[in-house]
Formats: structure tokens, sequence, C-alpha cells
């Protein structure tokens, strides 16, 4: 579909359940995440809960269906690390390879710099090649590599961990 319209705007309540789903696919399928089982939509509403104007949600919308989208979390609790964030980006399984995650993830460094964030983190199974190569490709850089810190489909699984100091 490469004439398809993309609309990446900020997400609402009525798209969790669309979110949701992408999500669990990959809970289920893929150590891109390292949760291992499927998100609750009331918790996905929790979550959500969380995030505003600091820390958005946005999503790709193809003919009316979110078709991926993607996050800025606090990275930490603790007040001062309160201008680092950490970023989500997940697209349908359906998809992939259409630049769809390089639209979600140049807006949430838009929005990173716009509510005055510093940096950006993203931590990354190490086996996730294409992810690891979308963060590059927007600057992030590798900051450090944890060994065997996940455990899930009955093998270790690396941590690497990105950052993206959003004033450079």
């Amino acid at each position: 579909m490469p004439d398809q319209t993309i609309l990446i705007r900020a997400a609402t309540s009525a798209d969790l359940g669309a979110i949701n789903d992408i999500y669990n696919h990959f809970v289920l399928h893929s150590t891109c995440t390292y949760q291992e089982e499927p998100e609750q939509l009331e918790s996905r509403h929790q979550w959500f809960a969380h995030h505003g104007e600091r820390h958005p949600v946005i999503v790709a919308e193809a003919d009316g269906q979110v078709i991926g989208w993607g996050s800025l979390s606090a990275y930490h609790p603790r007040s001062a690390y309160r201008f680092t964030v950490e970023n989500s980006v997940y697209v349908h399984q359906r998809h992939h390879c259409r630049g769809i995650g390089s639209r979600l993830l140049e807006e949430l460094i838009r929005r990173a710099r716009a509510a005055g964030h510093r940096a950006i983190i993203a931590g990354i199974d190490a086996e996730q090649a294409a992810s690891v190569a979308l963060h590059a490709k927007f600057g992030f850089k590798e900051v450090g590599n944890l060994k065997q810190v996940g455990f899930k489909f009955g093998r270790w699984l690396d941590v690497i961990y990105m950052e993206l100091l959003l004033d450079e």
C-alpha cells in the first residue's frame, strides 16, 4: 500500500483497544517486550491515564484503523529524572517495513523537544535489529548493553540501551 495515507495523531481512549491488540501480539510472539502475559484493557486505561502533554501517546492511522502507536513515558519516578523519558513504538505486524515506525518515532522526538525533555531512552532487546536500526537512524547512540537480564521463551535475553540527547 505505498500510496496509503498515514495520519499520525494524538491517541484517544477510543484507540486503546487497538493499541492493546497491537501490543499483545508482541507480548505473545516477540522479545520486543519482556512482558509475558497479555495486557488487560483495564490496565491499558490506567496506563493511558498516566500520560498527557509531557508524556504523550500517539497513533498511526490508515483508513480509519490504528496500525501503530508510540508513547513517551516517565523514565524514573524520582524527580531529578523529570526531563528524561523512555519511548515505545509498536507497529501492527502486517504493516512493518513501510516507514510507519519512523513516522511515529520522529513525532515522539518532536513532542519530547516541545515538552522540554532533555533525553529519550530506549531499552531494546538485543535481537531486535530493526528497532536498533530505527533508533540509530534518528541519532540514538548505544550507551549500554545488559547481558542476560530478561528471560522469555525459555532463553536469556540481553538489553541494549540507546539514548538521544535532544539538544544535540
